[in-house]
């Protein structure tokens, strides 16, 4: 079995940052793309950011230059540093992989339970 858990959510006034960080474990043998996407309350989840396996990156415009993804394949872990936060940054925040996993099959799309990012103007 695969496992996402994520770290790093809180409280934090607009201008702040935050650093998340959403670690992977369990029967893995590969993993391609990782993912940021957060959902605010009465809104749809959304895509924020995407890190491939050779490092390229996605962000939405929303965000550019202001939230870095990044990962470290030797921890299988996704990064999310967060900058300059505005309050309409507050939502859930959910990391999402694509896994190889060696119990075969796959590749298959693993969530973490999601991390509450809270700006405060």
């Amino acid at each position: 079995q695969v496992q996402l858990v994520e770290s790093g959510g809180g409280l934090v006034q607009a201008g702040g940052s935050l650093r998340l960080s959403c670690a992977a474990s369990g029967t893995i043998f590969s993993i391609n793309a990782m993912d940021w996407y957060r959902q605010a309350p009465g809104k749809q989840r959304e895509l924020v950011a995407t890190i491939f396996s050779g490092g390229s990156t996605n962000y939405a415009n929303s965000v550019k230059g202001r939230l870095t993804i990044s990962r470290d394949n030797t921890k299988n872990t996704v990064y999310l540093q967060m900058n300059s936060l505005k309050p309409e940054d507050t939502a859930v925040y959910y990391c999402n992989a694509v896994i190889i996993s060696t119990a075969g099959g796959g590749p298959w799309r693993y969530w973490g339970q999601g991390t509450q990012v809270t700006v405060s103007s």
